[in-house]
């Protein structure tokens, strides 16, 4: 299942996420910046309690299977993501401090069953 995780601009963000992933409900808390001087965002995510889960993903799209954002920590059971860009602009491919969530969507999907998955 894919879902739209509801992002905007703001420099520093934080929103508790309920989320479907792998046929179960997660709930996980997204922190968001923006790093103005590499003009880039990071994201961090911890489970519902609060314990850091992953630190510092940059939001960058990707070539498949590159663009499954949390590929590398598949082992932690909390899904995919993907950050799309429906700009209709190549350049930047990433979201800058104006376009996150609205030129650039958070997606989210289930966790991939095995390395060969994205």
């Amino acid at each position: 299942m894919i879902q739209t995780v509801n992002l905007n601009n703001a420099p520093n963000q934080s929103q508790t996420v309920p989320l479907s992933v792998d046929g179960g409900s997660l709930t996980l808390i997204l922190t968001l910046h923006y790093n103005e001087i590499a003009d880039y965002w990071t994201m961090t995510i911890q489970d519902a309690n609060g314990n850091l889960l992953v630190d510092s993903v940059p939001l960058v799209t990707g070539n498949w299977p590159a663009c499954n954002i949390l590929k590398q920590w598949a082992f932690l059971q909390i899904g995919s993501a993907y950050v799309l860009n429906q700009s209709g602009y190549s350049i930047p491919n990433y979201p800058d401090n104006t376009g996150l969530g609205t030129q650039f969507l958070l997606v989210w999907g289930d966790t991939p069953s095995y390395a060969g998955d994205a």
